[in-house]
């Protein structure tokens, strides 16, 4: 019952407006950077979408019960993310209740990022996103996966998740800089079609966020 109530605020705060957060996480790691990414993403899912959220990125801690508002959470960094017990317990009830969270690696954060999803999902392993997946084609094709933004280690970008009766609820990607490229233009200097590919790759995943 806990969590058809909570599904049920869920549900209801998404009908009355659509609004994204970034996740004010604990540990040390700057969970504050890119900061123009979200708004670009949120121009670019508007207008080609046609979604109406709200450009006013919120900001939101584990623990808190107002993660129950925003149907995608966003987490990004370079260095260490520290879940305590109640930030895993809300944490994974808001996203079993039909949350979403993306946590894109920044460059230096995927271990610590997979050490706090075992913590959340002990039972459930990490599991590599199939090229069939929604989030790489429900409007933007992607037929060979997650887009190379940036390049680091000299390896193929990643897409993991852990899914919840076939819903995929945590995605974790890394080696590919997602957040970078939906950076403004002079921030990194990307040229206009690595940007617009990281666009793509976002919208589909809000896109996916909003409608599963």
């Amino acid at each position: 019952m806990k969590y058809l109530f909570f599904l049920f605020i869920l549900i209801c705060n998404n009908l009355l407006s659509q609004q994204i957060a970034v996740l004010h996480y604990n540990g040390g790691g700057d969970w504050y950077s890119n900061p123009t990414a979200l708004p670009n993403l949120i121009s670019f899912c508007n207008k080609q979408l046609k979604t109406n959220i709200n450009k006013k990125v919120a900001e939101v801690t584990p623990d808190s019960p107002d993660i129950f508002d925003y149907p995608y959470v966003h987490a990004t960094g370079h260095g260490n993310i520290l879940f305590t017990e109640p930030e895993i317990t809300n944490l994974r009830t808001y996203l079993i209740s039909g949350g979403f969270l993306h946590i894109d690696d920044n460059y230096g954060m995927k271990k610590y990022a997979k050490r706090e999803i075992e913590k959340l999902f002990p039972q459930q392993e990490l599991t590599t996103i199939g090229l069939d997946h929604l989030i790489f084609k429900n409007k933007f094709p992607f037929p060979n996966g997650l887009p190379k933004i940036h390049e680091h280690d000299n390896k193929a970008p990643k897409a993991e998740g852990i899914f919840i009766n076939n819903r995929l609820v945590l995605l974790l990607t890394y080696e590919a800089d997602l957040g970078d490229g939906w950076e403004d233009a002079e921030v990194h200097n990307d040229p206009e079609q690595i940007r617009e590919k990281a666009l793509q790759m976002g919208a589909n995943i809000i896109n996916y966020a909003f409608l599963n």
